[in-house]
């Protein structure tokens, strides 16, 4: 291909990777649902969006480094501090049993029904053993169930990654060289290529950590440097042995999401945006080497091997994995019905499919597009049926609002007892230890370690929160706050107003809607409490009594609107008002 050919292919890949990103964001569905087809009908419609033609040798290892980095990412999020107890049990079961059931059954089913050989077969039943956070991060994100679902999926998704990857390099290798070792031979490789990767990481999570604790870098530097030891390291691991890039980069995040001394934002905007783009580059290049050709044939006998995927061995895998464990029954069923196949299957498919065609496997050339019709219609099975199966099996998140609030004034106190009364669930953090004291003694749950975890669910306790009130006497770090936790955390910060114009450094000129209205700062709000001024809740239906000031509305789910000093929520007959209620026998301000 020209110059001018590769150019044109790859922005083409680009634009339709991100555009298909903004379109199943606007038709708010899972972004997978739009990058497969679009990818497969520009492959079908063009020779120019063609990765294999346009990169030629080096797209199956830049394949490789791209999900490295984007199992970097995954890994940042394995703490292991919330892999407890019986979650630790059932994500343990789930990997091994994972594994053995799929491989087995897939490999038996493909056979006759996609009349394949026995080499092809377990090659495609290897590969097939992955799932992976790509597919699954995004349509939990989107389902929302309860925090334990999420946990347990996020990290068997993220963990049988690179054990699938393994998988599929040891069959691959043992058929390509024609041999049918034993148990013990490829339990001996398999247990050499994680030693391989699980050195590799930890070596780089060792210099990742000198780094970041000792040299100051912006974050922009801090993540070049992080994404660049992944890639190096990766490389390094493969070049020993293969598909241990994988083992490495996952071991690496896993590393510096639970090394002590580090400060890693739970948001990280730079890398979060290049994995974005990685995996729609990714979906849209593969699936254009797909042909319509190659799945005359294919599609039929995939579905069926879907059927027995989804209904059968993957259930089972589930209800065998939650066996005596305190799972509640909603929740086995609905891990049973979350197994979406993602970009590692269609990486490793790509890699090996095209070597063992050349080899002359037979069946060897089903193995691609059948990769691909069973991502797809896993893909869209479980994304457009999860939320109304989650909602069936009652497993989802309550709509009702956590805020957080912070501070432990006695008017703050009395304002969060009000919440709590209105039938929110209400967690305070404060620094002081009267202040912590003072929310104890008022029956309040109590946020434990600094602000910046508690806020963004560092601790498992703390999951769930879906907003952040700053109540403190400090004006300047209400505001300061509020500009770090807005980057943190998925729900609205909301901070008490300065009580002048030139109060404070920085806290008149930070942006964002500040509590409340009429001058109710922090001093003003002190100075009517200790008047006799209390937070009351009551129904909406009957209006809002003379000289009560409107401070929330609790919507009938739960919801929790404030009022700010830009607008003033407006309450319906079934709502319920959170008032500000003034002294005893004063009617007005």
């Amino acid at each position: 291909m020209t110059a001018d050919q590769v150019l044109v292919g790859i922005g083409l890949i680009v634009v339709l990777a991100v555009g298909s990103q903004l379109l199943a964001s606007r038709l708010r569905v899972p972004a997978l649902l739009v990058l497969l087809p679009v990818g497969f009908t520009a492959g079908a419609l063009t020779d120019t969006v063609n990765p294999e033609r346009l990169l030629g040798a080096a797209f199956s290892p830049l394949v490789s480094l791209a999900v490295a980095v984007i199992l970097y990412d995954a890994g940042l999020g394995l703490e292991l501090r919330r892999l407890t107890g019986h979650t630790r049990r059932v994500v343990i079961r789930l990997l091994w049993l994972g594994t053995l059931l799929t491989l087995v059954s897939a490999a038996l089913f493909a056979v006759p029904v996609l009349d394949m050989s026995m080499a092809a077969a377990v090659m495609l039943a290897a590969i097939l053993v992955v799932s992976g956070p790509t597919v699954v991060g995004p349509l939990l994100n989107f389902v929302r169930p309860t925090e334990r679902l999420q946990r347990v999926l996020i990290w068997e998704g993220s963990l049988i990654d690179p054990v699938g990857g393994i998988l599929g390099a040891l069959v691959f290798h043992a058929v390509l060289a024609g041999e049918r070792p034993g148990f013990g031979h490829q339990l001996g490789e398999f247990a050499a290529s994680t030693a391989v990767g699980a050195v590799g990481g930890a070596a780089g999570a060792g210099v990742l950590w000198l780094l970041l604790r000792r040299v100051r870098l912006s974050e922009e530097l801090a993540t070049s440097v992080q994404i660049a030891a992944v890639i190096g390291v990766a490389t390094a691991c493969d070049a020993l042995r293969d598909d241990t890039g994988l083992i490495s980069a996952v071991v690496m995040g896993m590393a510096m999401a639970n090394l002590p001394g580090l400060d890693l934002p739970v948001r990280r905007p730079f890398l979060d945006t290049l994995v974005s783009l990685t995996i729609g580059l990714l979906f849209v290049s593969i699936s254009a080497t797909v042909t319509p050709a190659s799945l005359r044939h294919v599609v039929l006998p995939s579905l069926a091997l879907v059927a027995l995927l989804v209904l059968v061995i993957r259930p089972l895998i589930a209800h065998l994995s939650t066996l005596r464990t305190d799972v509640p029954r909603g929740e086995r069923w609905f891990i049973g019905w979350m197994a979406p196949r993602g970009i590692v299957a269609a990486a490793t498919a790509s890699t090996f499919s095209a070597e063992l065609v050349g080899k002359g496997i037979a069946g060897a050339d089903r193995i691609l597009p059948a990769t691909f019709v069973v991502i797809v219609a896993t893909v869209m099975l479980y994304g457009l049926t999860a939320f109304p199966v989650a909602k069936r099996l009652g497993v989802l998140r309550p709509a009702r609002s956590r805020p957080l609030l912070v501070g432990g004034a006695p008017w703050a106190v009395d304002l969060a007892c009000a919440l709590r009364s209105a039938g929110l669930d209400v967690l305070m953090w404060a620094g002081a230890d009267r202040e912590r004291a003072r929310i104890e003694e008022a029956g309040l749950k109590l946020a434990p370690g600094e602000l910046l975890a508690s806020a963004t669910g560092a601790g498992a306790e703390l999951e769930g929160i879906t907003g952040v009130l700053l109540l403190t006497g400090e004006d300047d770090f209400n505001a300061l706050a509020s500009t770090t936790l807005r980057e943190s955390i998925e729900g609205p910060v909301h901070r008490l107003a300065a009580p002048t114009a030139s109060h404070g450094v920085v806290a008149p000129y930070t942006g964002g809607e500040a509590l409340f209205g009429g001058g109710l700062s922090g001093p003003e709000l002190s100075r009517r409490y200790a008047a006799g001024a209390r937070a009351v809740a009551q129904p909406a239906g009957g209006g809002l009594p003379s000289g009560h000031e409107l401070l929330f509305v609790v919507r009938p789910d739960g919801r929790l609107v404030p009022v700010t000093d830009a607008r003033t929520p407006a309450p319906e007959p079934d709502d319920t008002v959170i008032l500000l209620r003034p002294p005893t026998g004063v009617l007005t301000r």
